[in-house]
């Protein structure tokens, strides 16, 4: 049996059937709650391999940001004309040549070290050994003093209590036990000593040659990945790969090129102070200032430790802190802005998590590429729809637009942190921007939620009470200077000149009150007034016998239209010949208002403020409205 519309069991054919609400939004749910269970597993999945996999993933990773590095050394020896084996030939051995000179300056550098490591390490045992018996001195010095100040009775029982012990402490004599290890095998010695040298080296051979395939395989390897994530769309996902791979390769280069002249830097500055081994510092230094925050501060403690090994006093310590106080402040706050930002693209939190992340995964050589690796997923994630997620969470980019973040902080228990918001948002655009685009807007998010029935009645009055306070605290101090543009004749200055009418809307007063602050500013006499007030409206006194202009504002969705129509009528009866504006901001409104022979219908309050003047310039200077007619027009 086929049932018809109102059973709603099959679908308009008749022959596929149609599962019930309740259970197609309960399928969706489950689906919903499948896809997050799915995501989650992959996250863990994720991590779980770069942890097990890391002796692959390492020197992969390692190749691929080299050769991000390399992309403009190549690029540059094919446009003279070079072969593309040449010129990946030519980057690769400057590269190996370039590494093996830090290789060999490191290993010699730490061999000197190395021989002056016992002295070294009597200086530090002298100096700790001092501070030793400072603390000691100052304790017993304390101790006198603090035992002087307890009552007789009891100093003679702690003197009691010590002789009794001591015998006892001297009865129980230790045995001494000593632990020899056997002496170590020839093959042992062997392993101890290449261990440190064959793992580097084993490492750099291995980056080397993925990178070299890497270089020249690139375009292959591009299509491949075009294929797998973007074949849809090949024009969107070919500009997406290369200005991220030109902005990785630039950003790449410029904070190597920073870097290193910072490490030259430092091994100038320590040679010059007398540090040992200034190179190896120095080298060292360069390689952690990858890491942006800490990593000058960790680069800077070796040669610290070192300085006050070196000498009985502080002096050489303190040179080397104050050479690191001066040259990190200097590259990092005036040659990185003048390169390529101070902004990493990364957020701060995201940089130090980051940093203990990729430590954990990889330990030291993931703190070096934790920034890098970061900002590769940051760029992948701003090009990559499904993996948008990341750039939200890592970048440097406002999660929110600032509407949602007005209106996520109004719908708050504390509206100061609303009125903060505004306080900012307003220093980088106009007052009437603001008004239009954040707080008219965040009403009409709200309207919508109340019509829906998504926000109580009461929270509704919250934030309309909030915003009101918030146009008044605005009025009460003059944050920015009064917009540019034309203004009315003065005779447009008196009180009353121009009435703003709010509808009966919960937020149609906080919208009258921004209109009417902002016609101030422009050099009106403005004031508003509510459509539920009926002495206000009709009357010899009310603040319609003296208007040139009346605004009426009905914010759309949270009023009755029928309302905005008899509220026209009864305004143009009360008022004849005063021009009137109509401010109502939804189409199907916006028509019927055209209908009520409004002089204007704008769909902004800086529109509302533009036909004002229009109509106050264009016309001779305002005049008194007639007596109004004491019978209210229905």
């Amino acid at each position: 049996m086929v049932m018809g519309s109102g059973g709603g069991d099959r679908s308009d054919d008749g022959n596929a059937p149609r599962l019930p609400a309740v259970m197609a939004a309960g399928m969706g749910s489950s689906a919903s709650a499948t896809d997050r269970l799915l995501r989650l597993a992959t996250a863990v999945a994720t991590v779980a391999t770069l942890f097990l996999a890391k002796t692959v993933l390492v020197p992969i990773t390692l190749a691929i940001l080299l050769s991000f590095v390399l992309a403009p050394v190549v690029n540059a020896l094919l446009r003279l004309r070079l072969p593309r084996a040449l010129a990946v030939g030519l980057t690769v051995a400057m590269a190996l040549g370039l590494i093996g000179g830090l290789g060999v300056i490191v290993f010699g550098q730490a061999s000197n070290l190395a021989d002056d490591a016992p002295r070294y390490a009597r200086t530090i045992e002298a100096k700790i050994e001092s501070v030793r018996d400072y603390a000691t001195a100052q304790s017993a010095a304390f101790s006198r003093e603090f035992d002087r100040a307890r009552p007789a009775g009891a100093r003679r029982a702690d003197r009691n209590r010590i002789a009794t012990a001591a015998p006892k402490a001297a009865g129980a004599a230790p045995v001494p036990v000593e632990v020899h290890q056997p002496d170590p095998t020839p093959l042992a010695l062997a392993s101890a000593v290449l261990a440190p040298i064959l793992g580097p080296l084993e490492l750099t051979v291995i980056v080397m040659v993925i990178t070299t395939f890497i270089l020249f395989e690139r375009e292959d390897l591009r299509d491949r990945f075009i294929r797998v994530f973007g074949s849809s769309d090949l024009h969107r996902t070919t500009l997406a790969m290369d200005d991220a791979g030109a902005r990785l390769s630039r950003y790449f280069l410029a904070q190597l090129a920073v870097n290193t002249a910072f490490g030259i830097i430092i091994w100038a500055g320590l040679w010059f102070i007398g540090i040992p081994s200034a190179g190896l510092w120095a080298i060292l230094a360069g390689l952690l200032r990858f890491v942006p925050y800490i990593g000058p501060v960790l680069g800077a403690i070796p040669p610290l430790a070192l300085g006050a090994a070196i000498v009985p006093d502080w002096s050489l310590a303190g040179h080397v802190a104050l050479l690191f106080l001066i040259v990190e402040p200097i590259i990092g706050y005036v040659v990185e802005p003048l390169l390529y930002g101070r902004s990493t693209g990364l957020s701060p939190i995201s940089v130090l998590v980051a940093a203990l992340f990729w430590t954990w995964i990889w330990g030291p050589v993931g703190l070096v590429l934790s920034t890098p690796l970061t900002l590769c997923l940051v760029v992948l994630g701003r090009y990559v729809e499904s993996l948008a997620f990341l750039d939200v969470l890592l970048g440097d980019r406002p999660p929110l637009t600032p509407l949602e973040m007005f209106y996520q902080r109004i719908l708050g228990s504390n509206p100061e942190d609303a009125l903060d918001l505004a306080e900012q948002l307003i220093e980088d655009q106009p007052l009437r921007e603001f008004y239009d685009r954040t707080a008219r807007a965040t009403l009409l998010l709200a309207a919508a939620d109340v019509r829906r029935g998504a926000m109580a009645p009461d929270k509704a009055q919250h934030i309309a009470d909030a915003t009101l306070a918030m146009v008044e605290y605005f009025q009460d101090h003059d944050i920015a200077p009064p917009p540019p543009g034309a203004r009315p004749p003065a005779e447009w200055g008196r009180p009353g000149a121009v009435v703003c009418i709010a509808g009966r809307g919960t937020f149609d007063v906080a919208v009258a009150a921004m209109a009417t602050q902002l016609l101030g500013r422009r050099g009106f006499g403005a004031v508003h007034i509510t459509a539920t007030d009926p002495a206000q409206l009709a009357g010899s006194d009310g603040a319609l016998a003296t208007a040139g202009i009346i605004c009426l504002v009905h914010l759309s969705l949270s009023g009755n239209p029928a309302h905005l129509r008899l509220l026209a009528r009864r305004v143009a009866a009360l008022a004849p010949g005063v021009p009137i504006v109509i401010g109502c901001w939804h189409g199907d409104e916006a028509r019927q208002a055209e209908a009520l022979g409004a002089a204007r219908n704008v769909d902004s309050l800086t529109e509302m403020v533009a036909a004002c003047v229009t109509i106050a310039t264009a016309d001779a200077p305002a005049e008194p409205a007639p007596p109004l007619a004491t019978s209210p027009v229905a």
